[in-house]
């Protein structure tokens, strides 16, 4: 479940340093700042497959939210991301195991709220 979640555009947005929050990754998809594979995705939700590249969009590189959330942002922290600071772009290299997600949240607690 979580493993779906992480493919999600907005959170890769996130997850890349792109935005400093997730609100704000689905604000910048939603004003259409991001590319996927070089085509602009304006929905949050999109979910991304292992091997597809998002960008900044080249209009929005000089924006000062990305760049001050780009600044100092450590993007060996995840391994299952690959960033290019030339590009200004990321590639999911494969979908990361339960393990590796750094939240501590409990699946079998959402799934008890929800099957009530």
């Amino acid at each position: 479940m979580l493993q779906l979640l992480e493919a999600r555009l907005d959170n890769i947005v996130y997850r890349l340093g792109i935005a400093p929050t997730r609100a704000a990754a689905r604000q910048l998809v939603s004003h259409r700042h991001i590319t996927v594979d070089g085509k602009v995705v304006n929905i949050p939700s999109y979910s991304v497959k292992p091997g597809q590249v998002v960008a900044v969009r080249e209009k929005s590189k000089s924006l000062e939210v990305i760049a001050d959330s780009l600044q100092g942002f450590a993007h060996e922290k995840y391994s299952w991301l690959e960033w290019s600071e030339q590009d200004k772009a990321g590639k999911l290299l494969n979908i990361p195991p339960r393990e590796e997600i750094p939240e501590n949240i409990k699946e079998q607690l959402i799934v008890e709220l929800y099957s009530k």
